[in-house]
């Protein structure tokens, strides 16, 4: 039985896209290679702007996912490669797991009709990605989960449980992309694996970096520590209904988003940048304490993937308000922070592939376990 998987994430933060060959063949997984794909400057502004209804939406939707996909055929050609020189030819691997470009998120809009069901999209052209590498392609993970009444997300707990999970203690996953969220997994057989987004990740303070720096991201988190948190604005971040309401519940740029933030920002108009930054960062962190406190007590661990997975100010912030909880990297589980949720998205062809269930009900809220994806043949 062929058991390579190739996994492709590309997240919230909107910085490239990640991939991941993966050996599912012993008892526990092995990345067998990496790889990764910058976005450009324009088509990041261009995903950026389709978060947001604007004209000839249609037509740059589908070109935007014709770009992404040559982009992911970039990331998997080096995959291949990379897999070629450890002996493991194309034909071995069954499938590549492909999540697109999440730019609509609306899951909860349930009434009585299907017509008025909830929706979730992601940009994406799997034909043209089969086409390009000559590999089957499942994607459109999330779409099934939502029609079935659940969240559509997160869907990497049950790959967490896999991974991360402990058969005599609660452990904690927390990936910090654009978006924060959290798995808690509790010892094998003794409850059920919860899963939920927390909030803002780090899609707002890039985008504040950018604004006042002019650079991606806030490296390793040096621009917010150097600034102090502003309390008034930071209250007035965490008064949101989202952070009011019980699990299941997903969110996305739909409502955290840099018009949000500018509205929040409209009495805090003399701020200094950098205390921005600093504020930013807390309410990245508050949300994600509060969960752990709440759904994630008997936790003594918390591994943390994503790319604040390398804010060392982020990091210390969680240690800080987490005090009888060790606050660490997914590296030191064997899986480095950047390649979590890529490893995710091929475990999940692999499960749609075997045609088994991706989702957990508990999680999203699904009416039952459901098989996820579409499947485009090569």
């Amino acid at each position: 039985m062929r058991n390579h998987y190739i996994g492709l994430m590309s997240g919230t933060s909107l910085d490239g896209a990640d991939g991941v060959l993966v050996d599912f063949s012993g008892d526990t997984l092995r990345v067998v290679a990496s790889a990764t794909e910058a976005f450009p400057a324009a088509f990041r502004a261009e995903l950026l702007a389709l978060n947001t209804s604007g004209p000839d939406e249609l037509h740059r939707a589908a070109m935007a996912a014709n770009q992404l996909a040559v982009l992911y055929a970039r990331v998997v050609l080096s995959l291949v490669q990379q897999g070629a020189t450890q002996g493991i030819a194309a034909d071995r691997i069954t499938a590549i797991g492909a999540h697109g470009q999440t730019v609509r998120h609306q899951p909860s809009l349930t009434s009585a009709t299907a017509s008025k069901a909830g929706y979730t999209l992601q940009l994406n052209n799997p034909a043209l990605l089969a086409e390009l590498t000559g590999l089957d392609v499942v994607a459109d993970f999330r779409s099934r989960d939502v029609a079935a009444g659940g969240q559509g997300a997160p869907l990497a707990p049950a790959f967490h449980q896999g991974v991360f999970g402990q058969a005599d203690a609660t452990v904690c996953v927390l990936n910090l992309g654009g978006i924060s969220n959290l798995s808690v997994l509790p010892p094998a057989g003794q409850g059920l694996v919860l899963g939920f987004d927390c909030g803002a990740g780090n899609a707002l303070m890039d985008a504040w970096c950018q604004r006042h720096t002019g650079a991606a991201f806030d490296a390793s988190g040096a621009w917010a520590a150097s600034g102090r948190l502003l309390p008034g604005l930071l209250a007035s971040l965490l008064d949101d209904a989202y952070f009011a309401l019980p699990p299941p519940k997903s969110t996305g740029r739909d409502l955290f988003s840099l018009a949000w933030l500018e509205g929040k920002l409209a009495a805090f108009s003399g701020e200094r940048p950098e205390d921005i930054q600093n504020t930013l960062a807390e309410f990245t962190v508050s949300p994600c304490v509060a969960a752990v406190s709440s759904y994630g007590k008997d936790s003594k661990r918390l591994v943390v993937c994503g790319g604040g997975a390398f804010n060392q100010h982020l990091m210390a912030r969680l240690q800080a308000g987490l005090p009888l909880c060790r606050v660490e990297s997914s590296d030191l589980h064997g899986l480095p922070p950047l390649q979590v949720e890529a490893a995710a998205f091929a475990w999940l062809a692999r499960q749609t592939m075997q045609r088994l269930p991706g989702n957990l009900p508990g999680v999203t809220g699904a009416a039952g376990p459901r098989v996820l994806g579409a499947i485009y043949p090569a």
